[in-house]
């Protein structure tokens, strides 16, 4: 029987998006387990990730002969993961330990390194994992277009990688196995379409976006520019500005933007960091967050569920970070005749007033 977790106001994103697959389901007890298939649950806790299937996935997916790499017993070998961005960010924090603990629960050897932001040293973390025996590599993108040196690198070596949460330049299943990850645009229609409909469909709002240079950041931009333009015409982006996926640079932005346009009343921050840094702004400048400001965010992380289920926030789209599961699931498929597909992309959930409240009880947001 399916928790009331799963039961929320779960959204599948995106066109061409069919059933879902409920290997390892969003329960409490599934969450506690163990195991490396495919959607399994892992040691990480929380709601774990769940597949949604589209119909093009059915073809043969990405092998080890198809890659041109050696054939591996995961279980002899080493695992390299490379994290972009620090763990003080919730979702980094979460997304690590779910890596970490299904290598552990699988009995794979790991090694990782953390780059914080800075894209020329994940480069570095990447050619010393190779050099130190890394055989297959999962590496999590600070972003899309930086990592060339690295990836060469791996590619000469016959070195699989795999993306998670971003992807990057190249193709699938010859520069890297595949990317594991949210369908962005679509997090960002449903982020606007709820602050449109705080706004009841008419206000000044503005964006803050993430980093530039990864899909992330530009696809949580045109999905919400263009639900605003095809739906909302009474509702004008006033303001559209870079915070880097980052607290305090939100806080700053956001007092900027409240200074240059005092009847604003919407604010789309296109992670949670950015989103609590905002809400600290609107504070500074004597207006209450969720009620003259309205402001939703994109991640799922406790406190901004938190916000959602009080009324700071209006609401906020998960991004699901624990990939050890189907991380490790899709490593499996990739060294046997089965393969993994080339794009996997999981089922977010879409926390509102009616079930933030919930989900934290049931401790399903990180």
């Amino acid at each position: 029987m399916l928790s009331n977790s799963t039961r929320r106001s779960a959204i599948v994103i995106g066109a061409g998006l069919a059933a879902v697959a409920l290997v390892g389901a969003c329960s409490k007890s599934a969450s506690n387990g163990g195991g490396g298939g495919s959607g399994s649950a892992g040691g990480s806790g929380g709601a774990q990730q769940v597949q949604s299937a589209p119909a093009a996935a059915a073809g043969a997916g990405c092998t080890y002969s198809k890659y041109g790499a050696p054939k591996l017993d995961l279980k002899t070998s080493t695992v390299g993961f490379s994290q972009s961005e620090s763990t003080s960010n919730p979702f980094r924090a979460t997304e690590t330990k779910s890596i970490t603990d299904q290598a552990k629960s699988l009995g794979i050897k790991l090694i990782q390194r953390n780059a914080n932001a800075n894209v020329a040293q994940q480069n570095t973390d990447i050619q010393n994992m190779i050099a130190q025996g890394a055989k297959v590599l999962i590496v999590a993108p600070e972003n899309s277009t930086g990592l060339a040196p690295a990836l060469n690198q791996a590619k000469a070596k016959h070195i699989p990688v795999l993306t998670i949460d971003r992807t990057v330049n190249g193709t699938a299943c010859s520069d890297f196995i595949g990317f594991i990850g949210s369908n962005f645009s679509g997090q960002a229609k449903i982020a606007a379409d709820d602050l449109a409909g705080a706004l009841k469909g008419k206000g000044d709002v503005a964006e803050l976006q993430g980093t530039s240079g990864n899909n992330v950041a530009t696809d949580r931009t045109n999905g919400f520019n263009a639900q605003i333009k095809a739906k909302y015409p009474n509702i004008k982006i006033v303001a559209s500005q870079t915070a880097n996926f980052d607290q305090a640079t939100g806080q700053k932005v956001t007092a900027q933007i409240l200074q240059s346009n005092p009847n604003l009343k919407g604010i789309y921050a296109q992670n949670d960091t950015m989103a609590l840094g905002a809400i600290q702004a609107i504070r500074a400048a004597g207006k209450v967050p969720g009620k003259d400001i309205k402001v939703v965010g994109i991640d799922g992380i406790q406190q901004a569920v938190q916000y959602v289920a009080n009324g700071t926030m209006v609401a906020d789209v998960e991004t699901n970070p624990r990939f050890g599961p189907l991380a490790f699931g899709a490593l499996q498929n990739f060294y046997s005749s089965k393969g993994t597909p080339t794009t996997v992309i999981i089922k977010d959930h879409h926390f509102t007033s009616s079930n933030a409240k919930q989900a934290l009880k049931d401790g399903d947001v990180y």
